[in-house]
């Protein structure tokens, strides 16, 4: 995916992470569905931006976080 591509994320399909609570904090959001990219949002604000990261830097965020690469 290119700097320049966004994708049309009206049929995205999103799913609550599960480390999400209900007091209104860490709402994360992330779309599954879209070919090539992962979108995340704000689950306060559906309406809202959202990120468009490439699956490839998603997949290397992901390990890196089993990894504990992030822990401070």
């Amino acid at each position: 995916m290119r700097d320049t591509e966004r994708p049309d994320l009206n049929a995205a399909c999103w799913h609550k992470s599960s480390y999400s609570n209900e007091e209104g904090a860490e709402c994360v959001e992330v779309a599954r569905n879209v070919p090539g990219a992962v979108p995340v949002r704000d689950s306060k604000d559906p309406q809202g931006p959202a990120l468009v990261f490439g699956a490839d830097a998603w997949s290397a965020f992901l390990a890196g976080l089993a990894a504990g690469d992030f822990r401070g």
